[in-house]
């Protein structure tokens, strides 16, 4: 049979054309400039990747885009190429990414505005990171020099701490699907960790593109754990460290910061425990002064306490002994008696009755001759 023989309806030939392929192409990755993006009622992206000499066409939704796009930017493109029965041939988008420098920080400049128009990036969101923590999670490359890095300055300057390990790629189109799962992971246990640690080397921008990656910013913000975010570079810095809770700019640093040194806390402890030694002498010696003086103004009032206490004896003894009868006796006085009444006027007496007188050394019993009554 020729080709001239094969009659096909539009219907026959779009499934032939597709059978083909997806037989032959059932997935492939196209690198291109950016050209005519739009977004259709917010669910449908239309765009071309072009060349210098060519143009293609791509469809697919806003699920898969990276982030904010703009025309001139440089993107690989995974998707299966397929012939619509409407609109002719299109890619159908799988993924995409940015590439090359310039365009992976110029997606990642249109992400930063957007998100900071959010709120992800306002200080007064940043939270306090326990210090130190008793249990960290850690998600970088189990195999990298950043893991190693960490652990090693982690137990050099504290030890103790429990890190658990989440396994993920750091760079690659696998990346921040990993990277965002172990974010959840961690977030979803029963007793998560005190601090969440993402790190890694550093390396170039393409390298690094996965944490400047809207899905693992939008992850590191929305982690009820403290994050901190710890990338090897210096020149930029991604957006999953100006969303995390604190950023350090190395793995070495990151542990820095979350432990003391053990060496610096023992030298505190000992200069701490010289200054409450010399603290306590001096509290011990200023007590024994102000207990020695306090004796001696104690010693004192009492010593003053008794000299009044003798003197008011004395004086009231003097006062017992100037009202004591026998004293007044001795003096010449005595006390006359009729029968057991004390007489103390001479009209109590008349003459025949019989007195008993009171002296200092003797008792007379007398009869009453007469009573003068003697003018005041």
């Amino acid at each position: 049979m020729s080709p001239d023989d094969i009659t096909l309806s539009v219907s026959e030939f779009v499934s032939l054309v597709n059978q083909t392929l997806e037989y032959a192409y059932p997935a492939v990755t196209i690198t291109g400039e950016l050209a005519n993006f739009r977004v259709s009622k917010n669910r449908w992206v239309y765009f071309d990747l072009k060349d210098d000499d060519a143009s293609v066409r791509f469809f697919g939704t806003v699920y898969q885009l990276p982030g904010p796009l703009e025309d001139g930017m440089l993107l690989a493109v995974q998707g299966n190429p397929r012939l619509h029965q409407l609109y002719g041939f299109s890619v159908n988008i799988v993924r995409m990414r940015p590439v090359g420098e310039g365009s992976i920080k110029k997606a990642a400049a249109l992400l930063e505005a957007k998100l900071k128009a959010e709120g992800l990036f306002d200080p007064s969101r940043k939270r306090m990171l326990p210090y130190p923590p008793r249990r960290i999670g850690l998600i970088t490359s189990g195999e990298s020099a950043a893991y190693r890095d960490f652990v090693k300055i982690l137990n050099a300057r504290w030890g103790g701490v429990q890190v658990e390990l989440i396994d993920v790629q750091v760079q690659g189109e696998i990346a921040p699907l990993q990277i965002t799962a172990a974010i959840e992971q961690f977030n979803q246990q029963a007793e998560p960790p005190d601090v969440l640690v993402v790190t890694r080397g550093g390396g170039s921008a393409e390298d690094l593109a996965a944490f400047s990656t809207e899905q693992v910013t939008r992850a590191v913000a929305a982690s009820r754990i403290p994050t901190l975010v710890a990338i090897g570079h210096e020149v930029d810095i991604s957006l999953a460290e100006l969303a995390a809770d604190q950023r350090a700019s190395t793995p070495s640093n990151a542990a820095e910061l979350l432990v003391p040194d053990r060496k610096h806390v023992l030298a505190g402890l000992q200069a701490t425990r010289q200054q409450l030694y010399q603290s306590t002498e001096r509290v011990i010696a200023n007590a024994r002064t102000q207990l020695k003086h306090t004796s001696q103004l104690a010693r004192q009032a009492a010593e003053h306490t008794v000299r009044n206490a003798g003197q008011k004896l004395l004086l009231q003894q003097q006062l017992l002994q100037a009202f004591n009868p026998h004293a007044a006796l001795q003096r010449g006085y005595a006390v006359v008696r009729s029968g057991n009444t004390v007489v103390n006027s001479g009209r109590a007496l008349k003459a025949g009755t019989d007195v008993t007188i009171t002296l200092s050394d003797s008792r007379v019993t007398a009869t009453v001759k007469s009573v003068t009554m003697e003018s005041k």
